[in-house]
């Protein structure tokens, strides 16, 4: 396995992450956009997860060439994003998000079937592989925090455009793999793996996670400049929740295998709806903020491993690139979508109790969870 390519793949890919996400909503409110529009920007810009992925799964699935269109879809993204620094005004910057989407949010899933087609048998060791692409976000997030401190917003284009140039040269690195392979299990068809419960409420429950942390990736870094945090010390928190991530990314495999991904699944979303409260009531306690940051490890750690383990369990063969595909499209495409939409309009009104908001979506994705999604070890699909 090319562990070093592939570490380097998801540093540079999650650097890029860190540079879009933490800042991009502070960006577009320096120049002029409202709450409602930078709402509907970023929601632009989660629902592309939406299409795109599954568009580009189906290709790769069918032409088992997963990386040539990594490379395409990186390489047009930078080139989208740039052209489109050049123009103003709402329409315009809504026109950049849907296409730079489009082609930037086609690119993960088919890095993670790749990934999870050199592990073979040894999938508990996904983990080690993408704790890099969360040190690429710690590292990007506190560094570009101090620099727009230092520099002003007008730093942020050019630095995405860099990382994403540097996601384009690092996917030449990583030659395509083509995946063992894995009996179905009776599946014949992927409608067949779509109608079982366990499948639908995965997929359920992973849109309602991630709807709920609509107002953390949208107003985060806002919420906590009008609260007197500084530009620096809010990416210094954002990192902090990353820190705690890898933590649990370096423990997962033993945590997978000795817990279990539903009890793991579970505890996850049990924490993130305490996480939403911490931060929606107590933002000016800083020892409280300070626990609300650490559970990042349960609410996108714990919860993306345990999540994207079942859904490698569940969606065998060929239809493993359209099952990372779903994922992405119902978890950060739909539910982000919906998470930033409501979280534009909530915002003017209700401020941090929109992390409210947050808290009843990952305590129904615990319920929706609880009572459908279900694991049997011992049913896996043997592997040839």
């Amino acid at each position: 396995m090319p562990y070093w390519r592939l570490s380097g793949l998801y540093a540079v890919y999650f650097a890029s992450i860190g540079a879009l996400i933490p800042y991009w909503g502070l960006y577009l409110e320096s120049s002029g956009f409202s709450a409602q529009q930078i709402g509907a920007l970023l929601a632009l810009l989660m629902a592309s997860k939406i299409v795109s992925p599954n568009i580009w799964a189906w290709i790769a699935d069918h032409s088992g060439r997963r990386m040539p269109l990594v490379r395409f879809g990186s390489f047009t993204a930078m080139v989208v994003f740039a052209l489109g620094m050049l123009g103003q005004g709402f329409g315009w910057m809504a026109l950049v998000m849907v296409l730079f989407g489009f082609f930037w949010n086609a690119t993960l899933p088919q890095i993670e079937a790749t990934t999870f087609n050199y592990l073979g048998h040894d999938t508990h060791r996904y983990s080690v592989v993408r704790v890099w692409g969360s040190i690429g976000f710690v590292v990007a997030v506190v560094l570009l925090g101090v620099a727009l401190d230092r520099y002003g917003m007008a730093l942020l284009p050019p630095v995405l455009v860099v990382l994403m140039a540097g996601i384009w040269g690092a996917s030449l690195l990583v030659s395509d793999k083509k995946p063992s392979v894995r009996a179905a299990e009776g599946h014949k068809t992927l409608r067949s793996v779509l109608k079982q419960p366990a499948v639908l409420g995965l997929l359920f429950t992973c849109f309602l996670v991630q709807a709920s942390h609509g107002p953390y990736y949208t107003f985060f870094t806002i919420y906590l400049e009008d609260h007197g945090y500084s530009r620096s010390l809010a990416g210094q928190l954002w990192a902090l929740g990353v820190v705690a991530e890898v933590a649990v990314f370096l423990v997962a495999g033993w945590l997978i295998t000795h817990v279990g991904p539903r009890k793991l699944l579970l505890l996850s979303l049990l924490l993130t709806t305490i996480r939403w409260l911490l931060i929606g009531l107590y933002v000016d306690e800083w020892f409280l903020l300070l626990i609300a940051q650490l559970l990042h490890a349960a609410s996108f750690g714990l919860y993306h491993v345990a999540a994207i383990y079942l859904i490698h369990h569940f969606f065998v063969g060929r239809y493993q690139g359209r099952g990372q595909a779903l994922y992405s499209s119902f978890s950060f495409g739909a539910g982000g979508a919906l998470g930033s939409l409501f979280s534009g309009f909530a915002w003017s009104a209700m401020g941090g109790g929109t992390f409210l908001v947050g808290a009843f979506l990952s305590a129904a994705a615990f319920g929706v969870a609880w009572r459908y999604v279900d694991y049997d070890q011992d049913n896996r699909a043997p592997e040839h």
